[in-house]
């Protein structure tokens, strides 16, 4: 998945949403926030987000899964790279969004444009060239840190990752908030 990685990409980058992504979250989201995922895949973010009391409003998916767990709405079929007119009332997109650059840009002004929009994705990305374009969407990173997406395997993976909030081009800048763990020494 990531650009050190011997392992086959997923297609369309359908890895679960891990629930070690979730804790640094948390502190940036209202209680009982109303949101919609529209990059559901299996309801897995929908479901880790609602056993912390937030609710989804509305889940799609370009290719919606079966869900392992039960959770508050349906997966519709959707691509959340259409025009996305007739949503519910929700106060975000939250979502683990394909991390190919054709789709997460794209889907970053998309999904921005509408309301303020969570993407989890790789950390480097804000200290790219490619990212200059949107930085001005861009109003907070939250480190996460490296996650473990491959079920099986006994290490997490090699890049570190980061929720990106999102809104419309604003001059107001960037805040960035740095996980608080251990240090190695």
């Amino acid at each position: 998945m990531g650009k050190r990685s011997d392992f086959a990409r997923v297609p369309r980058d359908k890895y679960r949403t891990q629930a070690s992504c979730i804790p640094p979250l948390l502190p940036f989201l209202a209680p009982s926030t109303l949101f919609i995922e529209p990059c559901a895949g299996d309801g897995s973010l929908v479901a880790l987000l609602e056993a912390q009391d937030h609710i989804c409003v509305q889940a799609f998916d370009i290719e919606p899964e079966p869900t392992p767990v039960e959770i508050g709405v349906p997966i519709e079929q959707r691509d959340a790279l259409a025009p996305l007119d007739f949503m519910e009332v929700a106060d975000c997109f939250i979502t683990n969004p394909p991390w190919d650059r054709k789709v997460l840009h794209p889907m970053i002004v998309n999904l921005s444009d509408l309301m303020p929009t969570w993407l989890l994705f790789d950390a480097d990305w804000i200290h790219t060239v490619q990212a200059s374009e949107l930085a001005l969407r861009c109003r907070r990173v939250v480190s996460v840190g490296r996650v473990k997406w491959m079920p099986g395997t006994k290490h997490t993976g090699m890049d570190n990752c980061a929720w990106y909030e999102f809104g419309q081009p604003s001059r107001a800048g960037t805040r960035f908030h740095f996980r608080q763990g251990r240090s190695r020494s």
